[in-house]
């Protein structure tokens, strides 16, 4: 087993839930916060293993978890995830480590998108993914509510398809 230094913080944050809890936090509660400490962003499938229960035992614990404001949730679906919420980053007095795990809202996505396009002329949607760390069917959510606002068009279609500036 690889030695490595005590994480005090960590360690603090769980014994301060436990306290103002009075319980004892569940192994798999421990695993999820640990792996989100250091991964950032993660989603259920990607907790399931380590926690060794069910997806949907995960799941749980991920929405216990939610409700106690330890971890926020991300988007809606398969495509959702979870990170430590901005309160664990405000007590470690790490706030800049919380909006760079977080991503960014959707006007932000618009707007880096609208940008991207400016300086290459076009997007694809993989590029748009990319770009503002989203899924693909996030990405081209993104796209078609910029196209139904009138501010892009896209040219082509499924794989082919190409997003521009309206003129």
């Amino acid at each position: 087993m690889p030695k490595s230094d005590a994480d005090i913080g960590f360690l603090e944050m769980i014994l301060r839930h436990e306290e103002q809890t009075e319980k004892a936090m569940p192994v798999d509660s421990l695993i999820i916060l640990s792996r989100l400490r250091y991964e950032r962003r993660l989603a259920t499938a990607d907790l399931t293993e380590d926690t060794q229960k069910s997806e949907q035992a995960t799941r749980s614990a991920l929405e216990k978890l939610t409700e106690s404001g330890m971890v926020e949730a991300h988007g809606s679906g398969r495509g959702r995830t979870y990170t430590l919420s901005a309160r664990v980053y405000r007590r470690e007095e790490q706030k800049a480590g919380y909006i760079r795990q977080a991503g960014f809202d959707p006007i932000q996505q618009e707007q880096m998108v609208l940008s991207y396009i400016d300086k290459h002329e076009s997007i694809k949607r993989a590029e748009a993914a990319e770009l503002c760390r989203l899924s693909l069917p996030q990405a081209y959510h993104l796209l078609k509510r910029l196209e139904k606002q009138g501010k892009i068009n896209q040219t082509g279609k499924m794989r082919y398809a190409v997003y521009r500036r309206n003129t």
